[in-house]
């Protein structure tokens, strides 16, 4: 009986380099520091209070913004960049 078998079947895992896992956590810290500030600051989200506000006002809200942006960076930049830093080996 041969166990090369089995280990060499076995893929191999690799690590993220640092710079990878800081650039994944970029977009969902981001968002999550949005939410955050939402929860702090309630005032700054009319959305609780909109006190005769037109739509676009209500959508531009700041916390709204960051939150979005995470978002956005985490589905659209980062994997990009994270694939080109594992392609470069950094």
């Amino acid at each position: 009986m041969n166990t090369q078998i089995a280990t060499e079947s076995a893929p191999a895992r690799s690590r993220r380099s640092v710079r990878a896992r800081v650039v994944a956590s970029l977009g969902p810290l981001t968002a999550a520091v949005g939410v955050a500030w939402g929860v702090l600051q309630p005032w700054r989200v009319t959305l609780l209070h909109p006190a005769g506000q037109g739509f676009w006002w209500l959508l531009a809200e700041p916390p709204l913004l960051v939150v979005a942006a995470g978002i956005a960076f985490a589905l659209l930049v980062a994997p990009g960049l994270v694939a080109d830093l594992e392609d470069t080996g950094r």
